[in-house]
């Protein structure tokens, strides 16, 4: 692959291994295993939830998982509390 302005080129080995998604766009748990839309995961730790009486207990299961940008980059509903946002952090992949 050869630029068409300076001229530089570049091996093609190189070019791929590029195109491939960075290890910066994957979401990953606890145990470094990659999370994926649909998944399930499990709570590892205590939640507090704000304007909720109880926190999240550990060991809850959290079906159909959604990966949004941001701080809490899970979106999940939760029986019990109802639509929320966790951190990738305090989950385990189930």
């Amino acid at each position: 692959m050869n630029c068409p302005e300076c001229g530089h080129a570049w091996d093609q080995d190189e070019v791929n291994a590029t195109d491939e998604s960075t290890e910066d766009d994957l979401v990953r748990d606890v145990n470094g295993n990659v999370l994926k839309d649909g998944d399930s995961v499990v709570v590892i730790k205590d939640l507090p939830v704000k304007g909720a009486p109880k926190p999240v207990k550990a060991g809850t299961k959290v079906k159909n998982i959604r990966l949004v940008e941001g701080d809490h980059n899970i979106a999940c509903k939760i029986d019990g509390f109802g639509a929320m946002g966790l951190k990738s952090e305090f989950v385990k992949k189930a």
